[in-house]
């Protein structure tokens, strides 16, 4: 059977946040799943850096595992730390910065 979860261990215990290094002046990531109605990717961003505005195609949650992150939804600014979360509707412009070095995970999904 295909595992649709990959790059980490199944059955094993572990922690989000230690999945994906932080590297100054960089924005690093690793997927945990990405099917045709779902992408799953663990972020690593450092302090003023961050992801220009786009739009996904689905609604997108985001959830800080470290750190204080800058989500702007259509130029609305929100301001999101250690266990916090947003949604992001389907084809809304948003960006990404790390106002601190942080993490973060994102889940986006879309109708198949």
């Amino acid at each position: 059977m295909k595992e649709i979860i990959k790059n980490v261990a199944h059955g094993e215990n572990f922690k989000l946040a230690e999945l994906v290094d932080l590297e100054p002046g960089k924005v690093n990531s690793v997927t945990l799943a990405q099917e045709e109605g779902a992408k799953v990717t663990v972020f690593a961003i450092d302090e003023g850096e961050g992801m220009s505005s786009h739009a996904a195609p689905g609604d997108a949650l985001v959830t800080v595992l470290e750190g204080t992150g800058q989500i702007t939804i259509e130029d609305v600014p929100h301001r999101l730390s250690t266990g916090e979360s947003i949604v992001m509707s389907a084809g809304a412009p948003h960006s990404v910065l790390g106002v601190t070095p942080f993490k973060m995970l994102l889940v986006v999904v879309k109708e198949s």
